[in-house]
């Protein structure tokens, strides 16, 4: 079992940066890859970001590909997103996730694919 805690979120004016931490349960937090996911109001959950399992790959969404960085610190059970020049449009609330073993990227981006999840948090964007 691994349990998961987002913090991080927040209301932000456009242009500016957050960044969102992920913390996870369990001795074996070097054998997950991580995933970051968004839901904003009316629309279906989709991919934001993802690292594998070692740190050594990373993954991002088009939309976020320059402006979003994701990482992790495995001494800490950590993920990290970090996110710049922040447009409204990423209102979202956002979601890490959690899956034993690498795979490749149609599994990646897959909300599916993935066994575990966090609560969420509320990151807020103003024009």
């Amino acid at each position: 079992q691994v349990q998961l805690v987002e913090s991080g979120g927040g209301l932000v004016q456009a242009g500016d940066s957050l960044s969102l931490s992920c913390a996870a349960s369990g001795r074996t937090f070097s054998i997950y890859r991580m995933g970051w996911f968004r839901q904003a109001p009316g629309k279906e959950r989709e991919f934001v970001a993802a690292i594998s399992s070692s740190g050594s790959t990373l993954y991002y969404a088009d939309s976020v590909k320059g402006r979003f960085t994701v990482s992790r610190v495995t001494a800490k059970n950590t993920v990290y997103l970090r996110l710049n020049n922040l447009k409204p449009e990423d209102t979202a609330v956002y979601y890490c996730a959690a899956v034993s073993g690498d795979t490749d990227y149609t599994r990646v981006v897959n909300q599916r694919s993935y066994d575990y999840w966090g609560q969420g948090t509320q990151v807020t964007v103003s024009s």
